[in-house]
């Protein structure tokens, strides 16, 4: 009895498919196309009866169960349409059975029905949907409630077509009518947000602009936020601006997700200043209620920060911590990071100290940039007891921040430090980077630890790095401070490891040998400098000849002569040839000046050819080679060397300029130039008012000495030698003055040999002039 209750029960409430699959009613009811088996608990049949159908035909508001008319419900109704619609979803199939239904549903039997539809599948809200509007019972006014039923099952990108195509057809029905345009717009603002929650750029904006186009102004809160929230998400922060521009502009009061998705954007953007007047907005609103979220403050001090409006991003700091939240790693090393490069390591430490005693456990990049902000600032101690506590917090310290520490160390002076540091860098099997590499070495060159550093430097090189450069900057510290004994060592090292230098270190560590007076020590430098195809120039080679001349003892003279010899230089040759006889040279010494003068290249060489000639003379007066000297010093003004020395100012005054001279070439000019000037007056009868003799207050003292022992004319002044011609003219008639003037030695007592060996006592030019020195390269 039971189980047949239970089955009566059934055929009341469950839908027959019978009453929905028919065809249109007649005046007849139709035939029996299902039955109702009624089972005991066994399962045998107890009897077998018709289903359900209509009572009254084109009526579904009452059905036959059995014999028994029963109303039909609302429910009953919305569950048996959408039964319908799940067994056939889509079709011909079931096109043909809704069209014979007794009688067409009521519009909340539709709308019951869709919505009790499954929402993962919307096929069947939408063949439900697509057959009621071709219905002329259903008016454009009263579907907006179905569109929207049947938006709300169209969510992701991948029913995108859907939601257009039923965008277009609202657009279409409420184009002539802006009251149905109107009514439209709960499933219009639903279908901008569907295309812009589904990341539908282009096809979401070009709905907003349609509607806007149309003269749209039902937009909703939550349709601008999508429409923001889809651009920044695109990357597209001003045209979440002009979306927010429009906003404003209408009718849209901003709520909360407005505030929260505009205030981080314009901040992040650099518009603080909107963003901040946003923020005020945001707290004095009145049915705002809600504080600023969290985001809103990170992102506000975090930008600030960065802008280096330290000020309002440390009051946003604290007033976030005053409203209970909890600032984040990021945020902490945000304003810190902006504290710190604005100079305020100072304040930065406080907020460090202070995060700390509330329990705030430091991240690993906060740990890394106080530290490396310590060390950059000269804070050596800080810097490296934060680095021990990183260590024992069990951060594994970058290596930008080991090589931070080891160069700040190194830059200090602090040996002991940047070793240690080093050391356990390479305990952490963290490989040294090119600059750590070269602030050690760098430190160690300058505190002399030359052992070390080689050890450092093979490490280098063992670490795959170029090594040439570093060891040549090293050998360079050392010559530039003058340790040349230091120099030679690393040189050696150098060699030892298979490091090669340039000739330009080797020129100057050669040149440095050579102030010291290691000329055993200069002598291989320089001829690797020569078989390494380093050239030997005028400026090399004169500044050799001129250690020669300041030379005291006679071994080291045979050394730089041999020096000399090694350069291979043409001047060398010249010299050579210099002090040999007529018979030798097969010309006039006057003649072999010459020749060898005019193969200069005056355009390129004539700073350094006067370099030459100024030193060449200091040594020729210094052998007591004067007539040599004359000639040389004869061809140099006639090349022009020299072209301001002598001026000849007609009658009025005659003078001589040797301010810019050596003393030796000083000398020479004055005795040849004294020379012209009487041959001027004697063979000629010219006679100027006055003679001067420019020496500058430096060659003052050495050319009137020479002078006063011929009882000359000449007065002396600060910088100025200076004589009346008539006196000078009679002064040039003396014997002794004529003998001098023609390098002839006058008889009274070596008078000038004796001035010139007071001059130079070191030098003993008459025990040179018995000797003149021998070529070593040319065999001569």
């Amino acid at each position: 009895m039971l189980r047949l209750l239970r089955a009566r029960h059934l055929t009341s409430i469950i839908p027959n498919r019978t009453l929905l699959l028919s065809k249109p009613f007649s005046t007849t009811p139709p035939p029996w196309t299902e039955t109702v088996d009624y089972l005991d608990e066994s399962g045998s049949v107890i009897s077998t009866s018709p289903g359900a159908r209509p009572a009254i035909p084109k009526q579904d508001s009452t059905f036959l169960a059995g014999s028994v008319p029963l109303p039909v419900s609302h429910p009953v109704a919305a569950a048996r349409l959408a039964s319908l619609a799940l067994r056939h979803p889509w079709g011909p199939d079931l096109l043909s059975r809704l069209d014979s239904l007794p009688s067409p549903p009521s519009f909340s039997v539709l709308l019951t029905s869709i919505s009790s539809l499954p929402s993962s599948d919307p096929t069947p809200s939408l063949s439900l949907f697509n057959w009621a509007k071709r219905q002329s019972w259903c008016e454009p006014s009263q579907s907006e409630p179905m569109f929207n039923l049947v938006l709300q099952r169209l969510k992701g990108s991948e029913h995108s077509e859907h939601v257009l195509k039923l965008f277009d057809e609202m657009l279409s029905l409420g184009e002539k009518d802006q009251e149905l345009l109107a009514q439209f717009s709960p499933s219009l603002n639903l279908a901008v947000q569907l295309l812009a929650s589904g990341s539908l750029l282009e096809p979401s904006f070009a709905c907003f602009k349609k509607l806007k186009d149309h003269g749209f102004t039902h937009f909703t809160t939550q349709t601008f936020n999508s429409m923001i929230t889809l651009f920044l998400t695109k990357g597209l922060p001003y045209k979440a601006f002009e979306i927010y521009e429009s906003m404003e502009t209408s009718q849209c009061s901003l709520d909360s997700e407005t505030y929260e998705l505009m205030v981080p954007a314009l901040a992040k953007s650099g518009r603080l200043d909107s963003a901040l007047k946003l923020f005020s907005d945001m707290k004095l609103r009145e049915d705002n209620k809600n504080r600023p979220c969290f985001g809103i403050y990170q992102s506000l001090v975090d930008s600030l920060g960065k802008a280096g409006r330290l000020d309002a991003a440390t009051g946003l700091y604290r007033e976030m911590q005053n409203l209970g939240y909890k600032p984040t790693n990021a945020t902490n090393a945000s304003i810190i990071e902006a504290l710190v490069k604005a100079g305020k390591l100072d304040a930065g430490m406080e907020l460090w100290e202070e995060m700390k005693r509330v329990g705030f456990r430091p991240n690993f990049s906060l740990y890394t940039m106080i530290v490396e902000a310590n060390a950059k600032s000269g804070k050596l101690d800080t810097a490296a007891s934060l680095f021990n506590e990183m260590e024992k917090a069990g951060f594994f310290p970058t290596p930008a921040t080991y090589a931070c520490l080891i160069e700040m160390h190194s830059a200090a002076g602090q040996v002991d430090p940047a070793m240690r540091a080093y050391g356990s860098m390479l305990n952490a099997g963290v490989r040294p980077g090119l600059g750590t590499f070269t602030s050690l070495l760098t430190l160690l060159a300058k505190k002399k630890l030359i052992d070390l550093a080689a050890k450092i430097l093979l490490e280098m090189k063992a670490s795959g790095f170029p090594v040439e450069v570093n060891a040549s900057d090293m050998l360079m510290v050392y010559i530039k401070e003058g340790s040349t004994e230091l120099a030679l060592k690393w040189l050696r090292f150098m060699d030892s490891a298979g490091i090669r230098t340039n000739n330009f270190i080797i020129r100057q560590l050669f040149e440095s040998c050579m102030k010291t007076g290691m000329y055993e020590s200069a002598r291989p430098l320089l001829e690797t400098y020569v078989g390494s195809a380093g050239k030997v120039d005028w400026i090399l080679y004169t500044s050799i000849l001129a250690h020669l001349v300041r030379c005291q003892a006679e071994a080291n003279e045979r050394a730089i002569m041999e020096i000399l010899s090694i350069t291979k230089h043409k001047a060398h040759e010249f010299l050579c040839d210099l002090f040999t006889g007529p018979e030798q040279r097969k010309k006039p010494v006057l003649t072999f000046v010459r020749e060898f003068f005019q193969g200069i290249d005056y355009e390129s060489e004539e700073n350094a050819a006067r370099y030459f000639v100024n030193v060449l003379l200091n040594y020729l007066v210094l052998m007591g080679q004067m007539n040599r000297a004359r000639c040389v010093w004869k061809v140099a003004y006639e090349s022009k060397l020299f072209p301001k020395a002598i001026v000849f100012d007609q009658h009025i005054a005659w003078s001589l300029d040797v301010r810019n001279l050596s003393v030796g070439a000083a000398l020479v000019s004055v005795v040849h130039t004294l020379h012209r000037f009487r041959k001027r007056m004697l063979y000629y009868g010219v006679v100027p008012r006055r003679i001067k003799l420019v020496t500058g207050p430096t060659l003052k003292m050495v050319v009137a000495q020479v002078l006063e022992s011929l009882e000359s004319p000449f007065e002396v002044s600060k910088v100025v030698l200076r004589a009346p011609g008539d006196a000078v003219l009679e002064w040039f008639k003396k014997p002794i003055v004529q003998q001098f003037l023609l390098n002839e030695i006058p008889s009274k007592g070596d008078v000038l040999m004796h001035k010139l060996n007071v001059l130079f006592p070191s030098s003993a030019p008459e025990v040179r002039a018995l000797s003149p020195p021998k070529p070593f390269s040319m065999g001569k």
